[in-house]
C-alpha cells in the first residue's frame, strides 16, 4: 500500500508540466558590428574576446591593488552577500516541490491509585497506564500537475542569476573605479609638479624684476604682473597637494584597506603605456555578456516564468496529505502490527467566480514580460551607444594628443626666446608674461589629454563588459 502510494506520488510530481511560454532570446536591437569611419579607427572584424583586467592594466603594481580591492571592498562583499541570499532564495522556493514529511511522537502516563466505591462500598484499584503515540505525515503537499510551482522555481532562479550579474556590475565598476582613482593620481602629481616648476621659475623672475625696478630699469608694474604669476602657481601647489591627498583617500576606499604608497604611479607615462587599447570592429555580440545587459536578460527570463504561474491559477490546485502511525499503551507494542494506523485526504480547489481576476493575472504577467522585454532591448541599446562613443573618442584622441604635445613645445620656445627678448630690453615683461602663462596653460592642457586618453581605455573596458568572472564560485 504504501509503495504503490510512493510510486503514485512520484508519477504526479513527475507529470507536472509548465504554463510558461517557451523563452527564444530576441535579437539585438542594434548593427552587428560597431559604426566605421574617420573616427572609428577602421579595422578588421576581430572575433568575441575574453577581457580581463589582467590584459588591459598591465602594471604589477595596479594588478596588486586590485585583487587587495576583490578581497576587501565593502560593496563587493555586499553583493556576494546579496548574491548569497538569493541562491538560498532559489533553495527554499525548490523545496516547495517536494512533500514535507513531519514526524512527532506522543508520550502519557496516568498514575495508579485506589478508590472506594459509596455504593457498594467495596475498594477500587486503578493500574498505572502509559501511552506512547508516534506519526509521521505529509503535510498539505501540493501536487503540482500544472508546473505553478515549478514556474515559482525558475522565477526566483533566473531573478537570482539576474543578482549574480549585478554582483559582476559592482565587480566591473570597482576595478574601472580604482583604475580611473590610480589614473588621476598620477596626472595630479604631473600637474603638482608643473605647479612646482613654475613656481621656481615665477619666483627667479620675480627676483630679477625687483632688481630692475630698484635699478630703474623696469617700472612697478612688472614686477607687479611677476608676482601674479607666482601668486598663481602658489595657489596651485595647494590645490594639487589637496588633490594628492583625496586621490589616496579614494584608492583607500576602493581597495578597503591600507595599502602600500609604493603601488602608486610616479608619472602619467606609466599609466598610459601600461593601459593596453582594446580595438574596434568587434561584434557587438560582445554586448549580450555585459553585466546589465545579463541582468536584464534574467529579469525578462523570470517575467516569462511568471507568466506560467499566472495560467497556472487557472486550473485547479491539487494538495495531499497523509498520516501514518503507531499508537500503544506500551512502549514495547509501539511497533506491532495492530498499533499501525494509516490515513489520507486530498482537496482541489478551483475558483467558480472571481470577476475576471484570475484571467486578469494573466494580462498583468504579460504586460509585465513584455516591459522586460523593453526594458532588455533598452540596456543592450544604451550599452552599444556607450561603446560607439568610447571608440569614436579613441579614434581622435591620438590627434588631440599630437597637437596638445606640439603646442607645448611650441609654446615653450616661446617662452624662452620672448624671456631672452626681455632681458634684452626688446620686448615687455607684459609679453614675457603672457608667454609663461600660455606655456603652464599647455602643459596643464597636455596632462588632461593624456588623461583623456587613459580614461577613454578604462571606459571601453568598463562599457565593453569587462572581466566575465563572478564575485563568487557557482555552486
Amino acid at each position: 500500500m504504501m509503495r504503490r502510494s510512493a510510486i503514485l506520488l512520484s508519477a504526479l510530481m513527475l507529470s507536472a508540466c509548465s504554463l510558461a511560454p517557451k523563452y527564444v532570446r530576441v535579437a539585438p536591437p542594434v548593427p552587428t558590428s560597431w559604426p566605421v569611419g574617420d573616427a572609428y579607427l577602421i579595422q578588421s572584424e576581430a572575433s568575441v574576446p575574453a577581457i580581463s583586467y589582467r590584459d588591459i592594466f598591465k602594471d604589477p603594481r595596479f594588478q596588486s591593488l586590485v585583487e587587495q580591492a576583490l578581497a576587501n571592498n565593502r560593496d563587493l562583499r555586499q553583493a556576494a552577500a546579496n548574491l548569497a541570499a538569493a541562491r538560498a532564495q532559489v533553495r527554499v522556493q525548490r523545496a516547495q516541490q517536494f512533500p514535507e514529511l513531519v514526524l512527532n511522537g506522543t508520550g502519557s502516563r496516568s498514575m495508579g491509585g485506589t478508590s472506594n466505591n459509596a455504593v457498594t462500598g467495596t475498594t477500587i484499584n486503578t493500574p498505572s497506564r502509559t501511552a506512547f503515540a508516534l506519526n509521521a505525515g505529509i503535510s498539505s503537499f501540493e501536487i503540482d500537475l500544472f508546473g505553478r510551482l515549478a514556474s515559482l522555481t525558475e522565477a526566483e532562479r533566473q531573478r537570482a542569476l539576474g543578482t549574480e550579474a549585478a554582483a559582476r556590475t559592482v565587480r566591473l565598476g570597482l576595478v574601472s573605479d580604482l583604475a580611473d582613482a590610480w589614473s588621476n593620481y598620477a596626472a595630479d602629481a604631473e600637474l603638482l609638479r608643473i605647479a612646482q616648476d613654475t613656481a621656481k621659475s615665477a619666483t627667479r623672475s620675480v627676483e630679477l624684476t625687483r632688481a630692475r625696478l630698484q635699478g630703474g630699469i623696469a617700472p612697478r608694474t612688472d614686477l607687479r604682473q611677476a608676482e601674479t604669476i607666482l601668486a598663481t602657481a602658489q595657489a596651485d601647489i595647494a590645490a594639487q597637494t589637496t588633490a594628492l591627498a583625496q586621490d589616496v583617500n579614494l584608492v583607500r576606499l576602493l581597495v578597503g584597506a591600507p595599502f602600500d604608497a609604493a603601488l602608486l604611479p610616479g608619472r602619467l607615462d606609466e599609466v598610459v603605456q601600461s593601459v593596453a587599447v582594446l580595438p574596434a570592429g568587434l561584434s557587438s555580440e560582445i554586448l549580450l555578456r555585459r553585466p546589465d545587459v545579463l541582468e536584464a536578460e534574467y529579469s525578462l527570463r523570470a517575467a516569462n516564468a511568471q507568466i506560467g504561474v499566472a495560467r497556472a491559477a487557472l486550473f485547479p490546485q491539487l494538495t495531499l496529505t497523509g498520516l501514518l502511525g503507531f499508537a500503544s499503551n506500551s512502549l514495547r507494542t509501539l511497533f506491532n502490527s495492530g498499533s499501525f494506523t494509516k490515513s489520507a485526504s486530498g482537496a482541489a480547489s478551483q475558483a467558480i467566480f472571481s470577476a475576471g481576476g484570475v484571467a486578469a493575472g494573466v494580462d498583468v504577467s504579460k504586460a509585465q514580460r513584455d516591459a522586460a522585454l523593453a526594458a532588455y532591448e533598452k540596456a543592450i541599446q544604451t550599452a552599444f551607444r556607450e561603446v560607439a562613443d568610447a571608440l569614436a573618442r579613441q579614434g581622435t584622441i591620438a590627434d588631440e594628443l599630437r597637437a596638445s604635445t606640439t603646442r607645448v613645445a611650441a609654446a615653450a620656445d616661446t617662452a624662452f626666446l620672448t624671456e631672452a627678448r626681455y632681458k634684452g630690453g626688446v620686448d615687455s615683461y607684459l609679453q614675457n608674461l603672457d608667454a609663461q602663462r600660455s606655456l603652464y596653460s599647455a602643459q596643464q592642457q597636455e596632462i588632461a589629454t593624456r588623461l583623456t586618453m587613459v580614461g577613454n581605455r578604462i571606459t571601453l573596458y568598463r562599457t565593453l563588459g569587462g572581466d566575465q568572472a563572478s564575485v563568487a564560485a557557482t555552486p
